[in-house]
């Protein structure tokens, strides 16, 4: 079934991957971007929609409507991400979602935000802890975005991928609702859009983290 969806992130690397993914499969997608020369995805069914992200009224038009808003937003620097970048850019997006009565939300997050996977190996846990220390700022901004997305009236999914990877689309996967995959350490950015592209639809996924990983 063809669906309306709403991406924002466009220009990064899932968001493009989502705009692309999407349009194949037939969906109406709007990309939502600050700098249009950005997208490189072109195609029928594609509108691009320039908007500033800080401002909930000019993302309402991108949103309403829509049957699926999907966000690759977050920082790309450990500074942005000092800076609340990932819940500065969400919130608006939550609140044009919620004036627009629009409903189901998947948004990029982290595999550390969630709980570790039971019955991980001891070298896992360790880099897990490592990586943790070292991206603090990183998963302590996406701690705060995903609060934000449980205090909305959306039904959201954070998508909790691992290590990226540009790595192809392989359809080939494992998904786990409220852990990760036990030792999966690696996912292209291709499949974490697939897989986003797939809970759409998926009642399990509803108000949950899912960690994906091969």
């Amino acid at each position: 079934m063809a669906l309306r969806l709403t991406v924002f992130g466009a220009t990064g690397g899932i968001g493009q991957e989502l705009v692309r993914q999407g349009l194949a499969a037939g969906h109406e997608v709007t990309a939502v971007v600050r700098d249009p020369a950005r997208l490189t995805v072109t195609g029928p069914g594609l509108e691009v929609f320039r908007a500033d992200l800080t401002d909930p009224g000019a993302l309402r038009p991108a949103v309403a409507g829509r049957d699926a808003v999907l966000s690759g937003l977050g920082a790309r620097s450990r500074k942005e991400a000092g800076a609340g970048t990932a819940t500065r850019v969400t919130v608006p997006v939550l609140r044009a979602m919620e004036a627009e009565g629009v409903r189901r939300l998947l948004v990029v997050s982290a595999a550390p935000v969630g709980p570790a996977p039971e019955g991980d190996p001891l070298l896992d846990r360790v880099v897990r802890a490592v990586i943790g220390a070292l991206l603090k700022d990183v998963y302590t901004d996406l701690t705060a975005m995903e609060a934000e997305l449980a205090r909305s009236a959306t039904d959201w999914t954070a998508v909790r991928p691992p290590k990226l990877t540009d790595g192809p689309l392989t359809g080939r996967y494992r998904t786990a609702v409220g852990t990760g995959p036990r030792s999966g350490r690696t996912i292209s950015r291709a499949d974490v859009a697939h897989a986003m592209l797939t809970m759409i639809g998926d009642p399990a996924t509803l108000k949950q983290g899912v960690g994906v990983a091969y």
